[in-house]
């Protein structure tokens, strides 16, 4: 089984390669049109600002081979972001467009003594969505995930909505699907036990689309 690892220039992918590792899986970290084709699954990592994400995939040419890709995706963080049509950090940049969405700052209540990033340990809750055959297959609502982030994807259809996480009393969306398309706005190679749950589930999902 082979699945690539997408090589941009930013995102922690030692982590994400040694938590792929524990289930058996060499991670085959490239920027190589033919491997990732000839893949059975892609990771995209991704840590840092938006549009430097979108520069570093055009500028290694990596844009169009991600959007005609039929494999199994999972993006990871700035990974997860980076799937939706545009971003408003900094300025509006357009992203890959796999799911239809912006990505927006989390609101801070006035009443909360709250700051940016979101960083810690947040419980994922039940979307629309069923979670059998997805990312989060046999996990529950008191599942915690580790997550840094400034910025959230809101998608435009609920129906991608896989998880919604709760920040200052205001619930953002945690992790999405759309067809064999994942994301994480959390960090699940961080996140012990459960999070490696989710990348068990991300292989099996790889294996049955052979």
């Amino acid at each position: 089984m082979k699945l690539a690892l997408i090589d941009y220039g930013i995102g922690n992918v030692k982590s994400i390669s040694n938590a792929f590792k524990i289930h058996g899986i060499d991670l085959t970290l490239t920027r190589e049109k033919d491997s990732i084709t000839n893949s059975d699954g892609i990771i995209l990592p991704g840590v840092g600002a938006f549009s430097h994400g979108m520069n570093n995939l055009k500028k290694f040419e990596l844009v169009d081979i991600l959007k005609e890709s039929n494999k199994p995706l999972l993006g990871i963080c700035l990974g997860m972001q980076l799937l939706f049509d545009e971003s408003e950090e900094f300025t509006k940049t357009k992203g890959l467009g796999l799911i239809k969405g912006e990505v927006i700052k989390l609101p801070l209540p006035e009443t909360k003594n709250l700051k940016l990033p979101n960083i810690g340990w947040r419980k994922i809750l039940k979307s629309e969505i069923n979670w059998k055959g997805t990312i989060l297959e046999n996990l529950s609502e008191e599942s915690k995930m580790y997550f840094v982030h400034t910025y959230a994807a809101s998608p435009k259809n609920n129906s991608n909505i896989l998880s919604l996480t709760e920040f200052g009393g205001t619930k953002f969306c945690s992790s999405v699907k759309h067809r064999n398309i994942y994301g994480c706005q959390f960090h699940p190679e961080k996140s012990a036990n459960e999070g490696l749950r989710i990348i068990k589930n991300f292989i099996k999902i790889c294996k049955n689309n052979f």
